[in-house]
C-alpha cells in the first residue's frame, strides 16, 4: 500500500512518455527483462553494495499525497472512513470493468487469459506454490493484520458475521479472478505485439507486474492509451489508499484503546508522519530491495506463522466447542462440521513442517544423560564432544584452538558481555 500510492502518480508520467514513442524500447528486438523503465521512474539500482542511495524528491512528493489523504480520513474518524470506503470500493470495480472490456478486444488477450487460468499440474507439489497462494489470500483478506477484528469491533453484537464472511470471501475470490483476467489479457496483447514466443518472457513478478509490464502494454494500445493509463493508475492509487486506511485505522484503534486521553487528530498525524517517514526508504534507488526483504521476512511469512498459532490457540486453548457456542449465542445458529474441522485441523499441514524445530529440541533435551535438568538444558546449547573435522589430527588441533580461546576469556563475564563478545569479539 505504501509503495503503490507513491509510485502511481509518477508511473502515469512514465507511461505517457512512452506513449509518445511506442517503440522507445526497441520493441521486437529488445529483451523485455532489460526494459529500463524502472530506472526512469524509480532510479532503481542494479545492486545495493554501496547502500540504498538517497530518496528521489519527486517520489517523496508523490508519497506525501496519499499520506495526507490518509491522515485527513483518520482525523474524521471511523464513520468518515466508512463513507470513504463506498468510493474506495466501488470505483475500482468501475475501472476494472472498463479495462476488462478493453482487454477482451485486444489481439492476443485470449492467450494471456488462458495462461492465467490454465493449471500447471507439474508444479502442484511445490511448497512455494502453495506458500504464494496462501500469502496471497492472507493479504487480500488482510488476515492476521488486525483489520478484520478492528472493523468487526464496531459491529453490533448480534451482527450476522457468518453472512459477512461468506460475502467477503466470495467477492474477494471473484475480484482476484477478475483482476487476473484483465492483467493477463493485456499482457497477452503485449506478447502478441512483441512477437514473443512465450508469455513468460514478458511477465514480471511483484511490483514489476503492475508498474513495468502493465504500463508497457498500455503504452502500445492504439486506442486511447492515455485514458487507460490514467484509469489504471488512478485505480491503483485508490486501492492503495483503501488498504492503507484500514491498516492505519487499526493502529489508531489500538493506540486510542490503550491511551483514550489522546486526541484523535494528534494520533492520526503521528501515524501519518511515521508512515511517511518509513515510506521514504522505498523511494531510494535501493528501495525495491528493502521492500522485497521486508515483504518476505517481515510480512508474508510472519503472517502465515501468526495465523497457524492463532488457529491453534483458538481451537485447542479457547476451544472449538466454545467458539461454536459463542456463535450460537450471537446468531442463534449452530456451526456446521466443515468449520469445526477447518478450525481444529486446518493448521496441521503447516505445523508438520514448522513444529519439527521444537520437537527435535525436546528430543535432544530428553536424550541428554545429565541428572540435573539445568545441566541438561545448558549442555543442549553446546557442541557435542565429537563435533569438529573428521580427520583425527585436524580434530585434535581444532579442539586445542577452541580450548585456548576459552581459557583466554574472563570467567566472570556478564550475560551482556557474553552477547557482545559473541558478535564483535
Amino acid at each position: 500500500s505504501i509503495t503503490s500510492s507513491a509510485y502511481a502518480c509518477d508511473a502515469i508520467k512514465a507511461t505517457s512518455n512512452s506513449i509518445s514513442n511506442p517503440y522507445v524500447h526497441g520493441a521486437l528486438n529488445y529483451p523485455f527483462h532489460q526494459f529500463p523503465r524502472s530506472k526512469d521512474v524509480l532510479k532503481e539500482a542494479s545492486t545495493i553494495h554501496d547502500g540504498i542511495g538517497t530518496p528521489d524528491w519527486r517520489l517523496v512528493l508523490c508519497l506525501l499525497v496519499p499520506w495526507t489523504c490518509i491522515c485527513l480520513t483518520l482525523i474524521k474518524g471511523i464513520k468518515s472512513s466508512g463513507k470513504v470506503a463506498y468510493f474506495l470500493a466501488i470505483f475500482p470495480y468501475v475501472v476494472m470493468l472498463v479495462l476488462l472490456v478493453r482487454a477482451c478486444t485486444l489481439e492476443g488477450a485470449a492467450d494471456g487469459m488462458l495462461y492465467f487460468i490454465k493449471p500447471q499440474w507439474d508444479r502442484i507439489l511445490e511448497a512455494k506454490v502453495w506458500y504464494a497462494a496462501v500469502t496471497q489470500v492472507f493479504f487480500s483478506l488482510t488476515i492476521c493484520f488486525g483489520n478484520v477484528m478492528m472493523y468487526s469491533s464496531y459491529n453490533r453484537f448480534h451482527n450476522n458475521v457468518y453472512r459477512d464472511v461468506t460475502i467477503v470471501s466470495i467477492m474477494d475470490t471473484l475480484t482476484s479472478m477478475l483482476a487476473g483476467l484483465i492483467v493477463f489479457g493485456v499482457i497477452g496483447h503485449l506478447a502478441h505485439v512483441l512477437d514473443a514466443p512465450d508469455i513468460k518472457q514478458v511477465v514480471r513478478g511483484g511490483a514489476g507486474l503492475a508498474f513495468i509490464t502493465y504500463p508497457d502494454a498500455i503504452a502500445k494500445f492504439t486506442f486511447w492509451p492515455q485514458f487507460f493509463a490514467i484509469a489504471f493508475f488512478l485505480m491503483l492509487f485508490v486501492l492503495g489508499i483503501g488498504s492503507n486506511v484500514g491498516m492505519a485505522t487499526t493502529i489508531m484503534t489500538v493506540i486510542r484503546d490503550r491511551f483514550p486521553h489522546l486526541q484523535p487528530a494528534l494520533v492520526a498525524v503521528g501515524i501519518a508522519v511515521v508512515g511517511f517517514a518509513i515510506g521514504i526508504i522505498y523511494t531510494t534507488p535501493g528501495g525495491q530491495y528493502v521492500l522485497d526483504f521486508l515483504d518476505f521476512y517481515g510480512a508474508s511469512f510472519v503472517a502465515l506463522v501468526l495465523a497457524v498459532f492463532e488457529m491453534m490457540t483458538f481451537a485447542w486453548i479457547y476451544g472449538v466447542g466454545r467458539i461454536c457456542r459463542d456463535i450460537e449465542f450471537m446468531l442463534g445458529i449452530k456451526t456446521g462440521l466443515y468449520w469445526r474441522v477447518c478450525w481444529a485441523f486446518g493448521w496441521c499441514i503447516f505445523a508438520a513442517g514448522v513444529l519439527q524445530l521444537p520437537a527435535w529440541a525436546i528430543y535432544t533435551f530428553l536424550k541428554r544423560k545429565e541428572p540435573d535438568w539445568r545441566d541438561r538444558l545448558l549442555h543442549c546449547f553446546k557442541p557435542t564432544h565429537d563435533w569438529g573435522p573428521e580427520d583425527p589430527e585436524l580434530n585434535a588441533k581444532y579442539h586445542e584452538s577452541v580450548y585456548k580461546h576459552e581459557q583466554s576469556l574472563p570467567r566472570d563475564r556478564s550475560l551482556a558481555r557474553r552477547m557482545f563478545d559473541n558478535v564483535f569479539s
